[in-house]
Formats: structure tokens, sequence, C-alpha cells
């Protein structure tokens, strides 16, 4: 889109689109960094691929369950030690509201060969190394796993209480827009003016960089700015809810060179907790009805939890489509990806854990702040909400007595 109209401009160092992990903790490495920065968002705070997460803070255990310390697994072993420490307050964003659901993962196996196999593998090179379990540690719903059933110190947070803190700590620099933003460009394609809109009233900005962390949303942002769409690729996948009287759990069960199903859980209140199940069994399930891939889900967790009582659980499931990097071989990269055409960054860390890295790419590009003008937060301005966690929704939900039969 492009306007004739010249309103008065808010000028700054950057603007932000897209308040998933990756903005928001890019929006706050800029600003310590002396850079006049906000970040634009039309849905809710950690809408999309952060909401729909399981909260891991991956160690790079499932890059390594071929044996080899691969790429990926280089790539993320360092960074949940900076989310421990802007967690515990020490360093980077303030982080010391955020819940933790476990301070650790657990990984099991199941009894074929190629699952031993990839329990062997989950202990190359890993700074974070499995630590075997003793038959009296294990958690009840595990006992009768075949095996060796192992800790790993992987932590397990909550996305919404994340969104929540960086909504804090970044209040009047996270603004609200109703619709896409409308772009103004100079003739060799690079962004002059950025103008949103919230409450019947508009805004324009004009920053020296624009920054897409927009994830899935970052496709139609580049066509507006006649940027090539090759850029990016989306993994579909389905995840998969069980709610009910289940105990808490999270962890991986591995088989071969894959984590066959990963759970990750939370409390509901009356005795009730809900399961998130990832892990091959998403890949998989984004190819199959609802229905289809809840069935397997539930005959997948059967088999790598022998003897759960499923007893009063109800199912349901979500697509979460996972943008990211385009790759030569359409796997995912191994490293974020962080592009710059004109004075334009997209740029996408295809995990969780590794917000940190992407921001840091980010403020490499844009170097030292070009001016030491201090900029006064938009407090007058509207600011999105955070989003809801994904069974927080109208999910439509199914008893297991009907897919059991």
């Amino acid at each position: 889109m492009a306007s004739n109209e010249q309103p008065s401009t808010t000028e700054l160092d950057a603007v932000i689109i897209g308040a998933g992990i990756a903005g928001l903790w890019t929006l706050d490495t800029l600003t310590k960094a002396g850079h006049r920065a906000v970040l634009i968002e039309k849905n809710a705070i950690a809408q999309g691929q952060t909401i729909w997460s399981q909260g891991i803070l991956h160690s790079g255990l499932k890059y390594t369950l071929s044996g080899t310390l691969t790429g990926a697994a280089k790539a993320v072993r360092d960074l949940p030690e900076r989310w421990a420490s802007a967690m515990r307050g020490d360093d980077g964003p303030d982080l010391t509201r955020v819940r933790l659901r476990a301070d650790h993962c657990l990984l099991w196996r199941t009894d074929t060969i190629a699952s031993r196999l990839g329990m062997i593998g989950a202990k190359a090179g890993l700074k974070t190394k499995p630590i075997a379990l003793d038959d009296h540690e294990r958690p009840a719903v595990l006992r009768d796993c075949p095996g060796t059933v192992a800790r790993l110190d992987e932590m397990v947070l909550c996305p919404r209480s994340l969104a929540e803190a960086f909504a804090h700590v970044s209040s009047g620099r996270i603004l609200r827009s109703e619709h896409n933003p409308v772009f103004t460009l100079e003739p060799d394609g690079s962004v002059r003016t950025v103008t949103i809109d919230a409450e019947g009233r508009t805004l324009t900005l004009a920053p020296k960089t624009l920054v897409l962390t927009a994830g899935n949303g970052a496709a139609e942002l580049r066509e507006q700015l006649g940027l090539a769409s090759t850029a990016m690729q989306v993994r579909p996948l389905r995840m998969t809810l069980v709610r009910g009287p289940l105990p808490l759990l999270n962890g991986h069960c591995v088989d071969g060179n894959k984590t066959r199903v990963t759970i990750t859980s939370d409390t509901l209140g009356d005795g009730k907790s809900v399961w998130q199940i990832g892990g091959e069994v998403a890949e998989k399930g984004h190819s199959l009805t609802e229905a289809a891939s809840i069935a397997h889900t539930r005959s997948e967790l059967l088999a790598c939890i022998p003897g759960l009582d499923l007893t009063g659980c109800e199912w349901s499931s979500y697509l979460a489509p996972r943008a990211e990097g385009r790759t030569p071989s359409g796997k995912r990269p191994e490293q974020p990806t962080v592009i710059r055409e004109h004075n334009v960054i997209t740029a996408w860390p295809s995990k969780l854990v590794a917000a940190p890295q992407t921001a840091d790419l980010i403020l490499q590009e844009l170097g030292n702040p070009p001016s030491s003008e201090i900029f006064v937060p938009i407090e007058t301005w509207p600011s999105p909400d955070v989003a809801r966690l994904p069974w927080e929704h109208g999910h439509a939900w199914v008893a297991d007595e009907q897919i059991a039969g």
C-alpha cells in the first residue's frame, strides 16, 4: 500500500512488526542498546507460534538423537542459560515474572531397538546431559516404561506468562494496530513511513530500519513491501490437547532419531490438568483429519506410556504452522534466519529458545544508535492484549470413550 499524505511523523531508529518472542526480545535488546524502537502488533502479544509453543527451552537434545552433535544442537546448547539469567533478573530482559511449568523435562523410551539407540544418541555432545533416575525417583505415570527414565534440565515455561512479562517491561513501546500497517516507500524500495490505526486514530512512524518478526504474517507484509515470497517456508503441524484427571508431566519419549511424543502440561484446577502433545505426532497430524490425528496421537501416547489411564479425559487439537527461513532442502534451518533488503530486516528464529540469538543478529545489522536522542514511550496509544493459551479458546472437545470406541 502507498499513500501521498504527509502527516506529522515520529522518527525512530527501528519499527518492529510482530509481537511474538522474536519481536519482544528484539525490542528489549534494541531499547537497551539505545535505539529508539517500538513494536507493532495487529492481533495479540504472543499470538501465533509463541503461544502455540510448548514452552520448552530446548538444550539440543532432539538434534542429537542420531548420535552426532548437529549444527542445530550446537546453535542452541548455550541459549537456555541466557533465558535462565533473564528469569533470575541477572541479564537481558527482566523475566522474573515468568511462570515455570517445570525446571526439567523427563526422557524415556519404548522397547523398540530404534528407541534404545535414540536414548544412546541423546547423550552425544550436549551441555545439558540426561541423568538417569533410580526406580524410586520415577514419576508414577512412567513406572511401567522400559529401560531408563532420565531427567533433562530443560526448563518449561508458560508462554502466556512470558508474554505478560514482556508487556510489563516494554509498556508504551508495544503498539496495537487494527489493520496491517500502511507503508510509504522510497523509489529504491526502502521504507519511508509506517502508519498504523487504532480506535479511530492514526499514527505515522518514520523508522530508519523496519524489522519484520511476524512469523506466518511476514509473507503478507513482504508482499506489501514488494519483497520476494521465496524467503520463507512453512512447516505445518497439528498439536493435540488432552485434558482431565492427569498427572503433570513434561518430557520426551524418543524413538530412533525422533521424539515420538513430546508432552508438556499445565494445571486447570479441580484436580485436572491439560497435556499439550507434539513431537512426531504433530508432524504427521497435519496431513490427517482432526479426528484421525487425535486417534493416532492417542494410540501413540498409550504405546509410549504403558498403563496410562485416560478415564474421564477429553481431546482436542489445533493447527500450528511454523514459519521459518527457507532452506534448499525444506528442512528446519539450523540457525535463526535474518535477512536484510534495503532498510527492511526479516527474521525467523524457528525455535522459542533462539529468540536471544535472533535479537543479537538484528542488533548487529543496526549497529550503534545513530543519535543520542531519548525516545519517550507512547503511553497514550492502545496496547494489544496478551494472547490466550490454546486450550482457553473455544475448541471442540471429544470424550476419550468416543475415540477409544
